[in-house]
């Protein structure tokens, strides 16, 4: 029988990792440069935290299961309740507002398809209580800063508002479940099932076309006195202006790629203010925006800001742009036997001072070495003979120009440290 991986997953091998430790350390960078520090929540939680958010029916997509204890549990989907969840157990009476950020794999019982897997890695922060115009700037600086740092630049930004469309619809007599079933299919793009559903409820057709109009309209700030000039609801009115307070802050923050989108939706009751998403191409990698979840597991009421990269997505986006793969950065190659142990010995000085260094454990001769060297994709291959120990020296061969030269052990490690900061 052959074992095969489970649909959905998948292996990564060097290089795959290689380009995703690179992203991941270049991530964690820019968000610890904003004041904020990593957490880390279980894989795992209880089923409710879930169900509480996203009612029964998100049971349908998750792995859940009862433990030995009979416990209703759940791999995570996503991250942002578990960071709720473990705020109300430990961070209540934290000084807000708070910084964290988190990098995990969530899980979900979904079809696989292109640029879609049953285990997938996340990468995010929240803000917790530090509702304002100048937290909700300062998070969308963050990922604006994360893509630059990645050396993206195909990127668009579309930021919204809740308050457009909820006014709008609240202002003319659809509230509760109603309301939310219309930011579901408007956030999933299903205009023709939106059509159908709001018919269903009796929408009146001139307010249908309103609404229409309001999700298909994006563009730079004129666009939002375009909204002012067809919507006069009042928690629309505010909607707009917040954004036009947000987008003079975006420009002291030095934010751009960015334009209005009021057909932005999220499709989850728990967001109540901005909300944005960022597209490369047509391809989603980033959503987030400033919500109120806190208080449905058992919190004070708090509004956060945050967001998510889809991490998968945006080492894609990323693809080859990461630095020359290499196993190492030398390998130590002894001519013979003799000299095999001097070349361990070289070997972990090598690793002492800083440098990443392999070492011949196989007893090749010298061409196979040099030619694994080569596939390891170092720079400097380190032949240890018996002539140059007696001397105190080996001879440290360029792989990429071929060029050789004579060091002395002791001088070793600066040599190569100087000859590595040039590759």
């Amino acid at each position: 029988m052959e074992l095969r991986k489970p649909r959905g997953t998948r292996d990564f091998l060097f290089e795959d990792m290689e380009l995703r430790k690179n992203v991941e350390m270049k991530l964690r960078n820019v968000f610890e440069r904003y004041g904020y520090r990593e957490i880390k929540t279980p894989i795992f939680e209880h089923l409710k935290l879930f169900t509480i958010k996203s009612g029964e029916e998100i049971k349908e997509q998750m792995y859940h299961f009862k433990d030995k204890g009979g416990r209703n549990l759940a791999l995570r989907p996503e991250l942002t309740a578990p960071i709720a969840r473990l705020y109300v157990n430990k961070l209540q009476r934290f000084p807000k507002p708070i910084k964290m950020y988190y990098f995990g794999s969530c899980f979900r019982y979904e079809r696989p398809q292109a640029g879609r897997f049953r285990q997938f890695w996340q990468f995010g922060c929240e803000l917790i209580g530090g509702k304002s115009p100048e937290a909700e700037a300062e998070t969308i600086a963050l990922a604006y800063d994360c893509l630059k740092e990645l050396g993206l630049k195909n990127f668009k930004i579309h930021i919204g508002h809740m308050g457009i469309v909820r006014g709008m619809l609240e202002e003319n007599g659809v509230k509760g479940e109603k309301q939310d079933h219309i930011m579901t299919l408007i956030d999933k793009g299903d205009k023709e099932e939106l059509s159908r559903y709001l018919n269903e409820i009796s929408f009146p057709s001139e307010l249908q076309e309103l609404l229409f109009s309001l999700i298909e309209m994006k563009g730079d700030s004129k666009i939002l006195d375009e909204i002012l000039d067809i919507v006069g609801y009042r928690r629309s009115v505010e909607a707009i202006q917040e954004l036009k307070n947000l987008e003079s802050l975006l420009e002291v923050f030095g934010v751009k790629n960015y334009l209005m989108d009021p057909g932005i939706a999220r499709g989850l009751d728990y967001y109540t203010g901005i909300v944005f998403e960022i597209y490369i191409s047509k391809t989603q990698i980033c959503g987030g925006g400033t919500y109120n979840l806190i208080e449905l597991f058992g919190g004070e009421k708090v509004e956060s800001t945050g967001f998510a990269f889809g991490f998968d997505r945006l080492v894609e986006a990323v693809g080859n742009k990461t630095e020359k793969f290499s196993f190492a950065d030398v390998f130590v190659a002894p001519v013979s036997d003799e000299t095999r142990e001097a070349a361990f010995k070289i070997a972990q000085k090598i690793r002492k001072s800083g440098i990443s260094a392999d070492v011949d454990l196989s007893r090749r001769k010298l061409g196979k070495l040099l030619s694994y060297a080569d596939h390891l994709g170092v720079k400097y291959t380190i032949i240890v003979g018996k002539k140059e120990l007696k001397q105190k020296r080996v001879t440290v061969k360029d792989m990429e120009s071929g060029e050789q030269k004579e060091v002395q052990i002791d001088d070793l490690s600066d040599y190569l440290r100087r000859g590595l900061k040039k590759f």
